[in-house]
């Protein structure tokens, strides 16, 4: 695969994290402000918001606050990460992949299989991510395998 080839996959795997990043970073945002009722329905979209209406115990309230602070750090990770990728760091990718990507796979095993989410905007974002890492491996495996990790 040319450089160029793989410079385009670099920049494009980048702008994928750079959305992911932002959708994650502001869904933490809103996690933590709202109340813990309205955080509840605003993550388990697909469910009827007047089933999650109520009062929760406090300690539901936290845990839900410490659900949008990953979200929150997590969203900025893969931002920071997409800029290194830009860059062509081999290492930005494995990290970026493994935080961003390991993040989704618990969405996608207990939100998305369980039914609670709606496919616009998270069934969208595991696509997103999905299709950074699979990019980020064939511009790897087609071109970057000789770098240096440390020296990317």
């Amino acid at each position: 695969m040319s450089t160029s080839t793989t410079s385009l996959l670099l920049k494009i795997v980048a702008v994928l994290w750079v959305v992911w990043g932002l959708v994650h970073m502001f869904a933490g945002v809103m996690t933590i402000s709202l109340d813990t009722p309205q955080a509840v329905a605003g993550i388990a979209d697909a469910v009827d918001p007047t089933l999650l209406a109520g009062t929760y115990h406090e300690a539901v309230g936290a845990v839900i606050n410490q659900h949008g602070f990953n979200l929150l750090w997590i969203g900025a990770f893969t931002l920071l990460g997409a800029v290194f990728i830009w860059r062509g760091s081999v290492t930005a990718m494995v990290f970026t992949a493994i935080v961003g990507g390991l993040a989704d796979v618990g969405y996608f095993l207990f939100m998305d299989l369980g039914g609670f989410v709606n496919f616009v905007p998270g069934t969208v974002m595991t696509l997103v991510s999905s299709t950074a890492i699979v990019l980020s491996l064939v511009a790897y495996f087609m071109g970057m395998r000789d770098q240096d990790p440390i020296e990317a």
